[in-house]
């Protein structure tokens, strides 16, 4: 691994202090960290985001889910049956219209979810790690600002 230092005393300038490159760069460095994380707790970041919205909005059918986690219609049916032969979701008929499934959140669906939240959190100190509590909810608003301009957030996985 190359010294951070010597690697920036060598990075032009103008790189160095092109906002875009360095939001690219952390953006990196942070999907690295959380997917090496989660993969070693044998989960993916589209896991952790049905897991959570299902513990947020509720039961919802494999489309609603696709529409609020943002992960596509055909990787959800997949992920969907991972989390269900796991034992973390049910899928059954929809009573009222029996063409869709409707997903529903059991207990150790709810435990796993508790578990991986933490470990996101630990993840999440540790590509954090320089920047103090005020400057990481700063940090936090001002990314939800700069998403919320470009589009909201329809982006997968949640980690």
């Amino acid at each position: 691994m190359t010294d951070p230092m010597e690697e920036r005393a060598t990075t032009p300038a103008r790189l160095r202090s092109l906002p875009t490159r360095l939001l690219s760069l952390v953006t990196m460095h942070s999907d690295r960290i959380v997917t090496e994380g989660l993969a070693g707790a044998d989960a993916r970041k589209w896991h952790y985001a049905v897991l959570a919205t299902l513990e947020e909005a509720g039961p919802a059918s494999q489309a609603e889910l696709s529409r609020r986690t943002g992960v596509y219609r055909s990787d959800l049916v997949s992920v969907i049956n991972e989390l269900s032969a796991r034992g973390l979701v049910e899928r059954a008929p929809d009573p009222a219209d029996r063409r869709r499934n409707v997903i529903t959140l059991t207990e150790a669906g709810r435990d796993r979810l508790r578990r991986l939240d933490a470990l996101l959190g630990s993840l999440a100190d540790e590509v954090l790690a320089p920047l103090d509590a005020a400057e990481r909810d700063q940090l936090t608003a001002l990314l939800t600002r700069l998403l919320d301009h470009h589009g909201g957030h329809p982006a997968p996985g949640g980690g």
